[in-house]
């Protein structure tokens, strides 16, 4: 995120505006919802994780155990059997 000087983005009456609000703080301002990335999507996390899911469930549509799955993937078996649900 970078950062940005009022004076130089803004219009002379919108920073005239906001000084009534806030003077000499930082002030986050956020996209516009639509325009946001969920959550993974920059990053590739959500795909590594989809793909990562699929194969677990192939896994265990082949006969890998649930037990054999969590040493595989060093997860809980909560984790897989939701995984595995979730996959149906």
């Amino acid at each position: 995120m970078n950062y940005k000087n009022g004076r130089d983005v803004l219009p002379h009456s919108l920073l005239l505006e906001l000084q009534k609000y806030i003077q000499g703080d930082l002030i986050y301002i956020p996209k516009p919802s639509n325009q946001r990335a969920s959550w993974g999507e920059v990053s590739g996390t959500r795909k590594l994780l989809a793909d990562r899911n699929k194969e677990i469930f192939q896994c265990y549509t082949n006969g890998a155990s649930v037990a054999e799955l969590e040493r595989k993937y060093h997860l809980s078996s909560e984790s897989i059997r939701k995984i595995i649900v979730k996959a149906r």
